[in-house]
């Protein structure tokens, strides 16, 4: 947490305001609060406020996990927000509060608050973004990312499936929940080698990657952890932290294993393990 779905939703709701929330877009930012240096990765912190103080929010958007703020200048200031970092607008009223970590002040009374309970989130202030996300694979919801595209990058590689779609450089923003959703929707096991799938198993989890992706910020993102508010994927959950209850498809009791040190929740009726497909493709009973 989070991944793309929660990414793009905190992107939008300070690019585009939310009922009783504006947009940042426009506002100056007048001081800067770091209250945790070691969430900076880069400048210096008194670098870090010296060039920012004064700073014009220009344009909100995303590159995988990576929230991008585009600021006058020609600055770019990235936030990773790794295990449990959020980005929300509060009053200037009673700040700071428990686990924040860097306080971004504007000229009318409202504050951009970096919050990270575990300090994991990362924040970067540079004049050029690329040296940081070029080693990003490609977009999920892109046009670009065709399911062509998606079957050529899978023969290249010999792993497990679900490690391979975890790897931010194979394919960029998704995480354990939707990895796990989207193995089940297009009935592939999380232990397939990728280059044993064939066109028509890469074409269903090509499909499946964007429809959870899609359902997942139509519905404001999961909300599993004290971190997140308002979103609602989790009501809609297939297999992702549903060990012991019924399959939605089959009935058969969803099952967790470890896979690349992650659980990893799966349906054994739906998504048949690769030893048992070889066995039935020889006729092993």
């Amino acid at each position: 947490m989070p991944e793309l779905p929660e990414v793009e939703t905190i992107a939008r709701s300070l690019r585009e305001g939310r009922p009783n929330q504006p947009s940042i877009q426009g506002k100056r930012i007048a001081d800067v609060n770091l209250l945790w240096d070691r969430s900076l990765a880069t400048p210096g912190s008194e670098e870090f406020k010296t060039r920012l103080v004064g700073q014009v929010i220009q344009e909100i958007s995303r590159r995988g996990k990576y929230l991008i703020i585009q600021l006058s200048a020609d600055q770019t200031l990235l936030f990773h927000l790794r295990m449990s970092g959020d980005l929300v607008l509060r009053a200037d009223e009673g700040l700071p509060a428990p686990h924040d970590r860097l306080i971004l002040s504007f000229d009318d009374n409202l504050c951009l608050v970096f919050n990270d309970t575990r300090k994991f989130g990362r924040v970067w202030l540079v004049s050029d973004p690329q040296p940081i996300l070029e080693s990003l694979g490609p977009e999920p919801l892109d046009p670009a990312f065709t399911a062509e595209g998606l079957n050529k990058r899978l023969r290249a590689y010999h792993r497990q499936i679900k490690p391979l779609l975890m790897d931010q450089t194979f394919l960029a923003g998704l995480g354990n929940i939707y990895t796990d959703e989207a193995l089940h929707m297009a009935g592939i096991h999380p232990l397939t080698p990728s280059n044993t799938l064939t066109s028509s198993e890469t074409n269903r989890l090509w499909q499946s990657i964007r429809h959870v992706l899609q359902e997942g910020i139509r519905l404001s993102g999961a909300s599993i952890d004290w971190v997140y508010r308002g979103g609602e994927f989790q009501n809609h959950f297939r297999v992702y932290k549903r060990a012991g209850e019924p399959c939605p498809v089959c009935g058969t009791d969803v099952q967790k294993i470890t896979v690349g040190q992650r659980g990893t929740h799966y349906c054994p009726q739906c998504q048949v393990s690769p030893e048992e497909k070889a066995n039935n493709n020889r006729g092993i009973l």
